[in-house]
């Protein structure tokens, strides 16, 4: 797990991630904010390079237990609001 290292471009705040490319650019902000390489996401997540390059240029068709299992590598929270009834 990186450090709990985060620099001020990162948001502080929760943000609202509604396409694949919008998610695939805040792996790509914390990533860089622990000063790992792509190569080293992939091997500490068990996943390949290739999805990782793939999930950070906002993929559609990423497995989604994949992606949240980078996610959880990450440190990143998801949080699902189901609509008021």
């Amino acid at each position: 797990m990186p450090s709990s290292h985060q620099p001020c471009d990162l948001p502080s705040t929760p943000v609202r991630l509604e396409s694949p490319p919008e998610i695939g650019n805040l792996v790509r902000l914390v990533r860089k904010s622990y000063g790992m390489t792509q190569s080293e996401l992939a091997g500490s997540s068990g996943v390949g390079l290739r999805f990782v390059v793939d999930l950070e240029k906002g993929k559609p068709t990423c497995e989604v237990g994949k992606v949240l299992h980078v996610l959880k590598m990450l440190g990143i929270a998801i949080v699902a609001t189901p609509p008021a009834t």
